[in-house]
């Protein structure tokens, strides 16, 4: 098997003195900038399509191109002419999940039903979709869990083959009598399925693993399973049926197959450099029409990798196409090249706050604060986008090869040294020390930076948005005024289920990415995001596993677990049994509590790990649900209990080497005169500048790379690898002065007893896990309790995200 490895990047990026930048495109360059410091700078024209587009599918004759949208709020699937480029009709569709296939004939478009667990037939005539017939799998969800996916359809158009993904099956139907015929059990998640040339064997792609399945259907057993690499998605099949190409989403390949042999004769990296890490998620697949030129959408690099496979077993990289945000599919007709951007075009900004009242149901549209008006929630708000690019000839190509490169903040110079500057505390590179030796990262809940700081007169801060000042936040206003204040820190997650992922790992699989939204969109499905269903985990797992094969001691409060108890390997036996998880009926001062005696007893036998992860969460609140803390008391009781650790800490012996990390895994929603993913962010310990306001960039990945350096682990993912470490926020003239707790200044154990709409509202909202409650609901619910059950919440705004660049410092190696 050979491995084909794309071109090294050729671009030398600048980095030069830059003034803030408004959201939207960087004038300078006309490019996009992200949350994650990506940008986006797409070739070609565009369409727009609707929440997370998945699949775009091309009919035999190639006249009509199918798109099913499966984000969180309305889900829809989409007709458009490609040849003409516009939309021909879109019609809603309750649940769906990626599965999408025309008949032969053209004369229907079949559409997984997702977790309802049906299969939908739309008659397709006259460029419109008519309604379905359904052909039913079983009961909805949660009654079966079933979950169709990839779709395949026999010649003669008699049968209907669906893989799933919630009870691992291959599903046969009869689509003259409309009915199931059978169901086999598969190793793993369905993905994809495609039928072989002469329909004897349906390939598979075992989506949590590293299989492709054949399965025979004159048997209708599994006769075969190929290795490939992980994460096996998107199917493609060239027309004489002999090379079956792979895409692997988590270790950024594409497998090519031999169906002779089902033997995998080459491997093709699609990075944009020679890396093994995680980040550029494959998962798209298309054959320029005389099959000479394979096109790969990479997710995560928002781009296309192109290579010459015209010789079998000796692919060629030709270059990088630029596309939109997230690309999830690709397809070619003719000299066009379509693409499916996931989340768009741009990070979308909220100019006018409310729009007009449409609907208020689970399809993620809801009620705002006025009469008649609705806000914008972040998991539905970035919409698709459909690129159409004329294939580039090889002069064009070099110009868009370079313009991905310039694009995309990672590089292998930065996996082997980081940015930095001499004699900083936070390394550059493995090998050299810290006087660092211990690490406590703090995971709190769902805040943005106006609702904490913006009564910070130093910060850029929107003193009108402040909901926890100073008054209820006394320790963390205190930290940001005596150590740094960092007012331009945003998660790279929209959500608790993605936030925990990226917070421990510095990626979202492809997994948790295309199934968190069926989920918040009230739609079933299972989820397991902390550490439980083992699809959702990065090919080389989180920090925890980093820890321990590199020697670092490590152990969790709560972050991934609960008293002791874990489903993640890596944690078993590294978890305080006193620790409790995610449970906002149990104070911080409880989770304090446990981290402190087992601090202490680990002290006293000097056995402090080098990482510490402690979950420290009741910032996220219960909202004005009647005998619950009331969200004061519930934020304040967080300050209190990270006040509390942080003087425990400092009164310790090894407090002179020790720094702790504070950061919430994702903003949810809320208000912020800049974008609803900037949040607070605390970095605390004798090596921390004092009275400092630090404007860079910084992301959830920077806090990773940044404890990374300190305790001698490589990066995780292309994200850590390419994020700015924190080195500014550091000093090698360490102050060893001890932090003193301030008391609670607001009854932290107070409960909500009004009886009003927003109490009512909070009894429907789910709090045993996060995020379970509707967060723009809970959101505008804490408003109320603060400013009045008549007051207005701010719409959410979302930006392009401004960007404070500085000079790099020149060292003495550069």
């Amino acid at each position: 098997m050979k491995m084909r490895i794309l071109l090294s990047a050729t671009l030398a990026l600048s980095v030069g003195v830059a003034a803030a930048q408004v959201p939207g495109k960087l004038k300078e360059t006309g490019q996009v900038l992200l949350p994650n410091g990506w940008k986006l700078s797409p070739a070609g024209r565009s369409l727009p399509l609707g929440d997370l587009p998945l699949n775009i599918k091309l009919s035999p004759s190639e006249k009509l191109l199918a798109v099913t949208n499966n984000g969180q709020s309305t889900q829809e699937l989409q007709l458009i002419d490609p040849q003409k480029e516009k939309l021909l009709d879109k019609v809603e569709i309750g649940t769906s999940w990626y599965g999408l296939e025309f008949s032969h004939d053209e004369k229907h478009l079949f559409a997984s039903g997702g977790n309802s667990n049906v299969i939908l037939d739309y008659e397709v005539k006259g460029g419109k979709l008519r309604s379905p017939d359904t052909i039913k799998l079983g009961e909805a969800w949660p009654v079966s869990k079933i979950s169709p996916t990839g779709i395949a359809i026999s010649k003669d158009d008699s049968r209907l083959y669906t893989v799933t993904k919630e009870d691992n099956s291959l599903y046969t139907i009869d689509l003259k009598e409309r009915k199931v015929i059978s169901a086999v059990k598969l190793p793993d998640l369905g993905y994809s399925c495609l039928l072989s040339n002469d329909e004897k064997y349906l390939y598979i792609s075992l989506w949590g693993s590293d299989q492709v399945a054949v399965f025979d259907l004159n048997s209708q057993s599994i006769v075969s399973t190929i290795k490939t690499g992980s994460h096996p998605n998107e199917l493609l099949l060239n027309r004489k049926g002999t090379l079956l190409y792979v895409a692997n989403a988590n270790d950024n390949s594409v497998s090519i197959i031999n169906t002779a042999s089902n033997k995998v004769v080459e491997t093709l990296s699609a990075t944009l450099y020679p890396t093994n890490l995680t980040g550029s998620t494959t998962n798209g697949l298309a054959l320029s029409a005389n099959e000479k030129t394979l096109y790969i959408a990479n997710a995560d690099n928002n781009c296309l990798a192109v290579f010459d496979v015209s010789t079998p077993g000796n692919s060629k990289s030709k270059g990088f196409i630029p596309v939109g945000w997230y690309p999830t599919s690709v397809k070619v007709t003719g000299n066009k090249i379509l693409v499916s951007n996931g989340k768009g075009l741009a990070s979308m900004a909220n100019p006018e706050g409310p729009q007009p009242y449409a609907k208020d149901d689970d399809s993620g549209v809801h009620v705002g604060s006025t009469a008649n008006s609705r806000l914008q929630y972040i998991a539905g708000l970035f919409k698709g986008a459909l690129s159409v690019i004329d294939a580039p000839n090889d002069e064009q190509l070099k110009v868009y090869t370079k313009q991905v490169f310039a694009n995309t903040p990672f590089n292998t110079n930065k996996v082997a040294k980081a940015d930095g500057e001499q004699g900083n505390p936070v390394p550059r590179k493995l090998g050299e020390k810290s006087p660092i030796k211990h690490v406590f990262y703090i995971i709190k809940e769902n805040r943005t930076y106006d609702q904490v700081l913006g009564d910070m007169a130093k910060g850029n801060g929107d003193k009108s948005l402040c909901l926890f000042g100073e008054k209820i936040t006394p320790n963390q206003h205190f930290l940001t005024d005596h150590y740094v204040l960092l007012d331009n820190f945003y998660v790279d997650a929209e959500v608790s289920a993605d936030g925990h992922n990226w917070s421990m790992a510095a990626y979202a699989t492809d997994v948790v990415e295309k199934t968190w939204p069926t989920s918040y969109g009230k739609r079933g499905g299972s989820t397991g995001y902390e550490g439980v269903i083992s699809a959702n985990f990065p090919k080389d797992g989180y920090i925890w596993d980093y820890c321990q094969r590199a020697g670092v001691s490590y152990r969790s409060y709560g972050e991934f677990g609960s008293y002791g108890q874990t489903k993640y390997k890596a944690l078993m036996g590294k978890m305080c049994p006193q620790a409790p998880g995610f449970d906002l009926d149990i104070p911080d001062q409880v989770r304090y509590d446990a981290w402190a005696h087992d601090f202490d007893s680990l002290l006293a036998v000097s056995a402090v790990p080098q990482l510490s992860t402690i979950r420290i969460s009741n910032d996220h609140t219960s909202g004005q649900r009647k005998g619950k803390f009331t969200p004061i008391a519930a934020v304040a009781d967080n300050d209190l209990a990270v006040g509390k650790l942080i003087e425990h800490l400092s009164q310790s012996p090894i407090w002179k080497e020790s720094v702790v990390f504070i950061l919430e895994d994702d903003a949810q929603n809320g208000p912020d005169h800049v974008d609803a993913h900037r949040s607070p962010a605390y970095v605390v310990g004798p090596y921390v500048k004092r009275n400092t306001v630090v404007h860079s960039m910084y992301s959830t990945s920077g806090v990773l790379r940044t404890i990374e350096l300190i305790l001698g682990l490589p990066p995780m993912s292309q994200y850590d690898a390419a994020a700015l470490p924190m080195y500014e926020c550091f000093t090698s003239n360490a102050d060893f002065t001890p932090y003193k707790c301030i008391p609670a200044k607001v009854d932290i154990t107070a409960r909500n007893t009004a009886i009003n709409k927003s109490s009512k509202r909070s009894e429907a909202f789910n709090f045993k896990n996060e995020d379970a409650a509707p967060d723009l609901d809970l959101n505008e619910v804490i408003w109320k309790s603060i400013r009045g059950e008549d007051s207005v919440m701010p719409a959410p705004k979302r930006s392009a995200f401004v960007m404070l660049e500085k000079k790099k410092k020149k060292d003495d190696d550069d």
